[in-house]
């Protein structure tokens, strides 16, 4: 319930327009064999050797990343820029992830590393359904419309109903991704809950992604990291506009949707602003959001990992987009953030003093209270320069962007609220390139990598850090089945 995907369940007759569609379908597949060679390749490939992706602290021509543990343990954050993505040219794929609960660092690698491979995969399909469909409508005249060859063609578990009206004010790129991303995001939750190494019952994380295609952006988000694009207004002042919705259980349409499904809803009295998400009969876990991967105690009440949509047509007064987890919006506003990256005299160093002002702005605003985990991807519109522009440097005019909320059938309209620092010795510079650095780089993402034998070793001790996103694990009594297999063993 809140997903709102409409599946309608056929069983064709094999003389049927459909069934014939099926056909020429899997036809079409054999003489694609250059997509589903391609898909092979980005899934066999290790990722720390595909050019172009950094998921460590860095930088590239667009790109600048940096991420610090907080003093909570474990650092739980993870983030990814993939350029070129999957070969795309002008194509780049950008996420922030932020886990919480025991397992929460493993649960937001797992997610950075294995849903852009999902996304492409269901992008791949999509583009192939298209030129089917393409192929479909003139062969077939008017023996089947495109709706219908729309249905057949497409995953009917997880395609979400789209009004008319809806599709024809959307560009054609936003209807592919959004379906790729919602089918992409359904398939990552899948496959966490039966993770043989990683217990997602009470751990979980955000995810905000987005892909940046030539002036198409396109913005997907579950649970409360954020995406803050650094933009002029016409009389070239830099304002903040911020991309996506904190997803919050206390937002009307998600409390709603909670409760309607037997979860509650409620905050605490020593912190009455962080609304909480609790089981039903049991004061746990106490999860800050309403949307989240994994985190499976939950997700019989209300909780989803449905993303929250998003389009905007870039134009080129659009500068730079932040993506960052909680750890920096819980101390600056989305105007602080654009202004200290503007004010940042180099783009590979945006990212750090980012971090770092946070940090600073935690022991300041919260003395007694422990600093969170920061994660930052700051991504360049315009890569003519590698140094970030000043607020006061003018831009060239271009036409108004437009932004195009999209929400998920489940949710009402939201409308989202309105001196350079010393180079990190894991930040490379643009013109970087000597094989020492490079062998440093390797050997550092080799240890980012997740190795499904390593993950057991770790306690679940170390990776209960994310106090404010998860209060408590629910405790459960041994039933008699249980209890008996306890005294046989002793």
């Amino acid at each position: 319930m809140g997903s709102c995907f409409s599946a309608e369940s056929r069983s064709p007759h094999p003389t049927s327009p459909s069934s014939s569609f099926r056909k020429r379908k899997s036809n079409s597949r054999k003489r694609l064999g250059s997509r589903a060679s391609s898909f092979e390749y980005w899934r066999n490939e290790p990722l720390h050797r595909i050019p172009g992706r950094i998921f460590i602290n860095g930088s590239s021509q667009v790109a600048s990343l940096f991420t610090q543990q907080g003093k909570k343990g474990t650092n739980q954050d993870a983030m990814v820029v993939w350029e070129n993505f999957c070969s795309r040219q002008d194509t780049i794929f950008c996420g922030v992830f932020d886990g919480h609960g025991p397992f929460g660092h493993m649960v937001a690698k797992r997610v950075r590393d294995s849903l852009p491979l999902k996304l492409n995969a269901h992008w791949e399909l999509n583009v192939s359904g298209e030129e089917v469909l393409k192929e479909i409508s003139i062969n077939t005249a008017g023996s089947m419309n495109i709706e219908e060859a729309a249905s057949a063609s497409a995953d009917e578990d997880s395609r979400v109903s789209v009004d008319a009206e809806e599709t024809e004010k959307h560009p054609e790129i936003f209807q592919t991704l959004r379906e790729s991303f919602l089918k992409a995001f359904k398939v990552m939750d899948r496959e966490l809950k039966t993770h043989q190494s990683i217990d997602c019952f009470c751990s979980g994380t955000t995810a905000v992604t987005l892909i940046k295609q030539g002036h198409d952006l396109i913005v997907g988000n579950v649970g409360d990291s954020r995406a803050v694009l650094g933009t002029r207004e016409i009389d070239d002042s830099l304002v903040a506009v911020q991309l996506t919705v904190d997803l919050k259980p206390n937002l009307p349409a998600e409390e709603e949707r909670i409760r309607s499904c037997k979860g509650r809803v409620f905050a605490l009295h020593d912190e009455p602003e962080v609304a909480r998400v609790w089981l039903p009969n049991n004061d746990s876990p106490g999860l800050a959001m309403a949307r989240a991967f994994g985190d499976f105690c939950l997700k019989d009440f209300g909780l989803i990992s449905v993303p929250e949509m998003s389009y905007r047509r870039l134009t080129e007064k659009d500068e730079f987009i932040v993506l960052a987890t909680d750890g920096i919006w819980d101390v600056l506003s989305n105007k602080e953030v654009v202004d200290i990256v503007a004010a940042t005299s180099r783009r590979s160093s945006a990212a750090r003093a980012l971090v770092e002002s946070a940090v600073r702005a935690w022991r300041y605003k919260y003395p007694t209270s422990k600093v969170d985990d920061c994660a930052v991807v700051c991504l360049f519109l315009n890569s003519a320069s590698p140094k970030v522009c000043s607020a006061s440097n003018a831009k060239s005019k271009e036409q108004p962007s437009s932004v195009i909320q999209v929400h998920n059938g489940d949710r009402g309209d939201i409308s989202a609220p309105p001196t350079g620092l010393p180079r990190s010795g894991t930040c490379r510079e643009n013109n970087e390139g000597d094989d020492n650095n490079k062998n440093e780089e390797e050997k550092e993402s080799k240890e980012e990598e997740i190795d499904p034998e390593s993950e057991i070793e770790w306690s679940a001790l170390e990776g209960v850090s994310r106090v404010n996103t998860l209060l408590n694990l629910p405790r459960f009594e041994p039933d008699k089945e249980d209890k008996g297999m306890m005294r046989k063993q002793k």
